[in-house]
């Protein structure tokens, strides 16, 4: 025979708050997979777009601090394109194979200081995005990349500022 008490702890034992754990990270307030996957894709074609631009403005470039600062940013966006994409595989979604429109709009600029300056706003694009999402990102990994990625770019647009307010260009 049961008592009371045994009926309330087996009722508890199956309550909300000992089935959290198990819950859609939707219901949790966090972001659902097809809502990361869209995400990531969309970052992964910005980063793309910025992983180019940076390649072809190094190249492009007579200035040697502007050549190296397009180098340095390359391999960063280059990196944030194979972490993306690795998290994508890990969600078991197909990774964007789509650079963003963001390429085509820098490469229209032909002067070096209006190119950095329109690559800064795009930098800063990936920040606004990066925090507004990671307090919804549940998965501790893909917290941990997207926390340093969103460093990085802050690191990157200081660093460009440096190199602009520096008569670099």
């Amino acid at each position: 025979m049961t008592n009371q008490s045994d009926n309330e702890a087996a009722a508890d034992a199956g309550s909300a708050a000992c089935s959290m754990h198990e819950a859609d990270d939707g219901y949790m307030g966090y972001a659902a997979k097809d809502e990361l996957v869209t995400f990531l894709n969309e970052l992964l074609e910005a980063e793309r777009a910025g992983a180019r631009v940076t390649l072809e403005s190094a190249r492009d470039a007579s200035n040697r601090p502007f050549a190296e600062l397009m180098l340095t940013i390359q391999r960063d966006e280059a990196r944030w394109c194979a972490m993306l994409s690795r998290q994508l595989k890990a969600l078991d979604a197909v990774p964007s194979t789509q650079t963003g429109a963001f390429y085509d709009k820098a490469m229209a600029i032909v002067d070096f200081r209006d190119r950095l300056a329109f690559l800064n706003r795009g930098q800063g694009w990936v920040v606004r995005k990066l925090r507004e999402a990671l307090p919804r990102v549940r998965d501790d990994r893909l917290h941990r990349d997207l926390a340093d990625m969103l460093q990085s770019h802050e690191a990157n647009i200081a660093l460009a500022e440096a190199v602009a307010n520096g008569n670099s260009g």
